[in-house]
């Protein structure tokens, strides 16, 4: 996630940017800590410590994330950009993108709660359920001058094993969508370039991982 943080200093320092839009995977099992969790609950330390999971801490806001099988997305954008880049034009975006794949989404409808260990224990109206009301899609964002960054996660298959052990309740069942990752990711990429044609496009390359910047 500190190339997330890179990308917001770009999106920052560079006038010709308007945004960045980033998908990746994980190696391996990790949970991510939003940033304003203090508190680390003992048997996940233990977790770690039998190497079951690694930890790294969010910039964002909002519990912790199972990373596991899933995909992530990351986008920056400027704060004159924030009309089209609210949470309200993205989840517009991933409902449409993923009914075309055979999801049907929906937003949640808590408006405020207390953190809870696990974000996909609550759903908020910025969070995507499915009609079974499973939590599908949590985002959160973090603002840094006049830029901000989102992070979301796309829960495909998490481990429901690993799952249990952490936050003591059920895995969303897997999607079933007989796509792999990356075929979701390249209809995602795709569909959210239709609402840009306005605007030109290049990929940064960052150490062989290339993300879409939006001039």
């Amino acid at each position: 996630m500190s190339l997330d943080l890179r990308l917001l200093d770009h999106t920052l320092s560079e006038p010709e940017i308007s945004l960045t839009l980033r998908f990746y995977y994980w190696d391996g099992d990790w949970l991510s800590i939003g940033y304003h969790q203090k508190i680390i609950p003992p048997h996940w330390e233990n977790l770690l410590d039998d190497g079951a999971i690694k930890i790294v801490r969010r910039p964002t806001g909002g519990g912790a994330v199972l990373h596991s099988n899933g995909i992530t997305y990351a986008l920056t954008f400027k704060k004159n950009s924030y009309k089209s880049c609210s949470y309200e034009m993205v989840n517009n975006w991933l409902i449409k993108s993923f009914k075309e794949l055979g999801l049907n989404l929906e937003n949640g409808f808590l408006k405020k709660t207390t953190i809870r260990d696990n974000c996909f224990g609550s759903s908020y109206i910025s969070d995507l359920v499915d009609k079974e009301g499973y939590k599908r899609i949590g985002s959160a964002q973090y603002k840094k001058k006049g830029a901000f960054l989102q992070h979301g996660e796309i829960q495909i298959n998490p481990s429901r094993d690993l799952w249990f052990k952490l936050f003591k309740e059920e895995a969303p069942p897997k999607i079933n969508l007989n796509l792999t990752n990356d075929e979701i990711i390249r209809h995602l990429k795709n569909s959210f370039l239709e609402n840009k044609s306005n605007l030109m496009i290049e990929n940064i390359d960052f150490k062989d991982k290339f993300i879409t910047k939006f001039l």
